[in-house]
């Protein structure tokens, strides 16, 4: 009883700060609760929408972070939301399916991690336990030739917790990328993968290291150019090596693994010259990737091993660079500092480029990303330096890279394994640290044209768990940055023919002088986009159906136009042989189809090209006053915020794709407009207000719309006050093919049927129907709906109908003589992907030893 009195008088006098120990541990809970459930929820959004199909058919994948970071509205006015202008922007995303999750580790007793599950990751399946081989200390993974996992399910070795790291493995694709990460966290938390400490040999470690240039003269130097290329820019290529190229000289091309069309393009340059070689091995090289660094020093590897090539540097190009002095030129300067190796350092204090650059993060590449796995600390004794991937080393600096054994090399090629970015600061540290840190000159020789308002926008997230930054493209009024440097330079990037070429004919010009008067086609450009040798499934199915109806339209104007001549009527035969772009004078003219066809009299067969050219859409309004502002406005997809232009050139999309609407601006007045999304069948998608301030050059947004889209033309209109300002039209283009196979019934239904319920967005928008003065939706919704069972010949005509009100047919031409009369030889043309193109081409060896 006593006892029972005293509890009493505690808790009476305790009362108060029990309860507020009993809230505090309330709303923990409650927080921890929450915050695990919007995780949970996020992954499971992602899931369900990594469902949606692709154009092949395929699962796409879709990270609603990046979704959410660039489509969020801010602000609402009148039910509609804010953007403010050349801003990444975010649409705030309802999560559904929250459920609890347990603590978020991985242990040795874990056997499954199934990507589709929103459970933990100590979840077994019975009988689906193997025991998996753990990948060697300073192995690459997955970067290339990494040890092959068995058929089971993963199995981490050890407890894993690190947030980075259960990231990555929660988003890994394939068991063997999971089973690599698991690996290498589970070394590195043992202490196995890092080294701890490593040696100084540097004669002037804490000192200043001169980086001066001390002229010496000897013999002319020899230089091995390292290319290193992917894409499809061929003829840029072929100008490249046109430019640097001399018979004194060696060319070791490396292609990218995707790019089977360049290295079949390669083969064929190897061939003309006895200095031009391929690696006869590829990888898949990726940004940020160490996939990078690995195939520099493979490539060092071989060039040390050709004893047939006797080179004095080493200098690593991408197809995107020009040379801004001559051959000559840069030989003599070379040989005059023959000793010397060529690296651009950061500039900036040690510690924050380090953090900048995320090397004191541990990261690995497999499943063509980079991931961030934790963090890590540089080794004692060590200086990290680092800064620009571009240089120019000594045939002895890659010698002691490649052949030496110390222990500065080789623990530096197991810490840059493992890094972000690695060729950025591999080299520059090497040689730093080693004993021939006297030979380091502070100038990798190149000019890049940095825009960092730009090209620091984390367009590389998709592939890297990183934000990093990309120079722009040059154009003819950023050449001036050439002139202006005091350094010495002989080359800068980044230059692409599909933004524009005559910034690179400027400086063709400038260093060998221009082409012979009448000398065709140096205005023009031609960029492949499909090979017969590609093969079919190399198209996604919305290509196919566009490509297939361009060449068709083709032969029915040719059939119109030659209505009293028999022999020019044609069927097409099979699918596209080749696709190419066609560009001039910096301006995107179209398509080019080739296609074999059989004659429908002769039935002979012969080999056509048809030119399909876009048309213009877009609607401006008089009297527009302050919006006089708007320049342009266009829908497309595949949006490069940084070059500021669509890579979908002439906006082909079908039902499945996500289209963006952007807006061009000249210096004004601040401005509000609304922006208004239009369907097929009348009804409005999306409605949406944006902010323009003085500065304003672009506006752009991706309202995420349910998919798939009503095939048919679409409108968008920008809107003051309600009123029409500009509209412009785009096409979603019905598809007729599923998996390359030309759609079957059974297949049609649901890919051109719009979004269920008619229904783009959760919030609806058809009161805003009357106030635009839209026609009645009933009626256009029954039209479309018939059209949603068309297959065979009725869909062909169905799509031919839509293309050919956005195209026109440019021209038509034969590889050889035609049986039409008035189809004339592709060669004789300046439009053709057969017509000369002098530029592009390579010619033999001359007198002076070059070719250009």
């Amino acid at each position: 009883m006593v006892a029972s009195t005293r509890v009493q008088k505690l808790l009476r006098r305790y009362k108060l700060a029990i309860a507020t120990g009993l809230t505090i541990l309330l709303i923990q809970g409650l927080v921890v609760w929450s915050l695990r459930s919007l995780e949970e929820g996020e992954a499971e959004w992602k899931h369900r929408r990594s469902k949606l199909p692709d154009h092949n058919g395929q699962e796409q994948k879709i990270d609603p972070v990046a979704i959410e970071r660039q489509n969020t509205l801010s602000g609402v006015n009148h039910g509609q939301s804010r953007l403010r202008q050349d801003q990444p922007a975010v649409t705030s995303i309802v999560r559904r399916g929250s459920r609890r999750r347990n603590k978020p580790s991985l242990k040795d007793k874990t056997a499954h991690y199934d990507p589709s599950s929103s459970r933990n990751f100590s979840e077994i399946r019975a009988g689906e336990m193997a025991k998996i081989h753990l990948v060697a200390p300073g192995e690459p993974g997955s970067v290339e030739g990494a040890p092959q996992v068995p058929s089971s399910d993963f199995v981490p070795k050890c407890e894993i917790s690190g947030k980075d790291a259960l990231s990555a493995l929660h988003r890994a694709g394939s068991r063997q990328c999971r089973q690599e990460i698991a690996n290498i966290v589970c070394q590195h938390q043992a202490g196995h993968l890092m080294p701890q400490s490593l040696p100084q040999f540097c004669p002037q470690h804490g000192k200043c290291i001169p980086s001066t240039i001390i002229s010496t003269w000897g013999n002319p130097v020899r230089v091995v150019f390292m290319l290193v290329v992917h894409g499809r820019a061929v003829r840029q290529l072929k100008r490249l090596l046109k430019a640097i190229y001399h018979k004194d000289h060696f060319y070791y091309i490396h292609v990218d693994k995707r790019s089977n069309y360049m290295h079949r393009e390669v083969l064929q340059m190897t061939e003309l010259y006895p200095n031009v070689r391929a690696t006869p091995w590829r990888m898949v090289t990726i940004w940020g990737g160490a996939s990078l660094l690995k195939a520099y020093l493979h490539s060092m590897h071989d060039l040390l091993s050709m004893l047939d090539w006797k080179w004095d540097f080493f200098i690593n190009l991408s197809a995107t660079d020009i040379p801004t002095r001559t051959n000559n030129e840069l030989v003599a300067f070379l040989s005059q500092n023959r000793d010397k190796n060529f690296l651009k350092s950061h500039g900036r204090e040690n510690a924050r480029f380090i953090k900048k650059q995320g090397l004191d993060r541990l990261f690995h590449e497999c499943d063509n990303h980079m991931w961030r796995l934790g963090e890590r600390t540089i080794p004692e004794g060590l200086e990290v330096s680092g800064g620009s991937d571009w240089f120019s080393l000594t045939h002895k600096f890659v010698e002691y890279v490649i052949n030496s054994q110390d222990e500065l090399v080789t623990g530096l090629k197991q810490f840059y394994t493992y890094a972000l970015l690695p060729a950025e600061s591999f080299f520059h540290t090497v040689l730093g640290n080693s004993h021939m840190c006297d030979t380091l000159v502070d100038n990798n020789l190149r000019v890049t044209n940095w825009n960092r308002k730009l090209g620091c926008k984390c367009q590389y997230k998709h592939i890297v768990d990183w934000c990093g930054c990309s120079p722009n493209d040059f154009k003819p009024s950023d050449l001036i940055r050439i002139q202006q440097l005091t350094r010495p330079t002989f080359f800068a990037r980044k230059f692409e023919s599909t933004v524009n070429q005559e910034a690179i004919e400027i400086l063709d010009n400038h260093l060998y002088g221009q082409y012979p008067l009448g000398t065709v086609a140096l205005k023009a450009y031609w960029e492949s986009l499909f090979e017969q040798a590609d093969g079919v499934s190399s198209l996604n199915d919305v290509a196919l159906t566009a490509y297939s109806s361009f060449f068709r339209l083709g032969l029915h104007k040719q059939e119109t136009t030659q209505s009293s001549s028999e022999t020019c009527r044609f069927e097409p035969i099979g699918y596209p042989v080749s696709v190419h772009l066609y560009f001039y004078d910096d301006r995107f003219q179209g398509y080019l189809v080739r296609q074999e066809v059989q004659n429908v009299v002769t039935r002979s067969c012969e080999m056509l090209e048809v030119w399909a050219v876009p048309q213009a859409t877009l609607q401006l309004e008089h009297n527009l006053h302050e919006f006089e502002r708007l320049k342009h406005l266009e829908v497309g997809t595949e949006w490069d915020p940084k070059e500021r232009i669509f890579r979908n050139f002439g906006g082909v999309m079908g039902p499945l794709d996500e289209p963006v609407a952007v807006q061009k601006w000249a210096r004004g007045p601040n401005l509000t407009a609304t922006i208004v999304w239009i369907d097929p069948a009348h009804i409005v998608a999306a409605s949406y207000d944006i902010s323009i301030d003085v500065e304003a050059e672009f506006t752009q947004y991706k309202p995420p719309l349910q998919r798939p889209l009503r095939p048919g033309v679409w409108t968008v209109r920008v809107l003051r006050l309600w009123e029409r300002v500009a509209e412009a039209r785009f096409l979603v283009m019905p598809l007729a093919f599923k998996g390359r196979e030309p759609l079957r019934t059974e297949d049609h239904g649901w890919v051109h049927a719009g979004p269920p319920g008619n229904v783009y967005l959760e919030q609806s928008f058809q009161q805003l129907a009357h106030v635009l003065k839209l026609p009645p939706s009933e009626p256009a919704l029954q039209e479309v709906q018939k059209k949603t069972s068309l297959v065979g010949k009725p869909l062909e005509a169905w799509v031919d109908s839509s293309v050919e009100a956005f195209w026109v047919t440019g021209d038509i031409c034969s590889d050889q003589t035609s049986s039409c009369p008035t189809i004339g030889l592709c060669t004789k043309t300046s439009w053709s992907s057969l017509s000369p193109d002098p530029k592009s081409e390579l010619g033999p060896v001359k007198k002076d030893g070059r070719i250009r």
